[in-house]
């Protein structure tokens, strides 16, 4: 009888001492999985000091906000592209800014412009050119996109509305001062540049 007794303490002290084993690693993990998401977390958060207030700032996936800046990115290469003034500097200028936003398919095209007369037309007519962006269709599985705009092209005789649809791909790289996007266009052409309307100007 008394071993017995001695048999059935064991088997209780053991059953009780694996317990405390089994719930020990449980607690362990669950509070080691708690600390590695508050650490996540606490990285994820920037305090920046606006007049020595701290404001919470929040990181976020790239991938979460990455369909804005393409359409960012491709309206403002178009912008920079196409809105122009008279000034051969300042031509000069904004085609700079846009050939860090595109591969050589931009060269290309600025090339075919510049054969046709285009940035000599502006400077001559004293034309200023406005586009506006209509809309941009991205499918992000192929980085594809499309672009809609309206160009206006306001002479000293006339305002010309032209419709501008161009197509391309986008490609990541990494980010600069030169392109804080990160995005690269590639394989750009224009679809269609067609007049809507030209308005004639009053001569008095």
């Amino acid at each position: 009888m008394l071993i017995k007794n001695i048999e059935a303490k064991i088997r209780l002290a053991t059953v009780v001492a694996l317990g405390s084993l089994i719930c020990s690693v449980v607690i362990s993990g669950i509070v080691s999985i708690f600390a590695f998401e508050q650490v996540a977390n606490a990285r994820r958060s920037v305090y920046i000091l606006d007049n020595n207030v701290p404001i919470l700032a929040k990181q976020t996936d790239m991938q979460v906000n990455r369909p804005a800046e393409y359409r960012a990115h491709v309206d403002l290469f178009h912008s920079l592209f196409f809105s122009l003034t008279p000034d051969d500097k300042y031509i000069e200028y904004q085609l700079k800014r846009a050939m860090y936003l595109i591969d050589e398919s931009g060269a290309r095209e600025y090339d075919d412009l510049k054969e046709k007369g285009f940035f000599t037309s502006i400077l001559s007519s004293s034309s200023v050119l406005t586009l506006q962006t209509d809309s941009i269709l991205l499918d992000m599985p192929r980085h594809y996109f499309r672009y809609y705009g309206k160009l206006k092209i306001d002479r000293r005789s006339s305002t010309l509305t032209r419709s501008l649809i161009t197509e391309g791909y986008l490609k990541d790289i990494p980010r600069s001062d030169n392109n804080p996007h990160g995005v690269l266009i590639t394989g750009w052409k224009t679809l269609e540049n067609k007049d809507l309307s030209d308005v004639q100007k009053n001569s008095f």
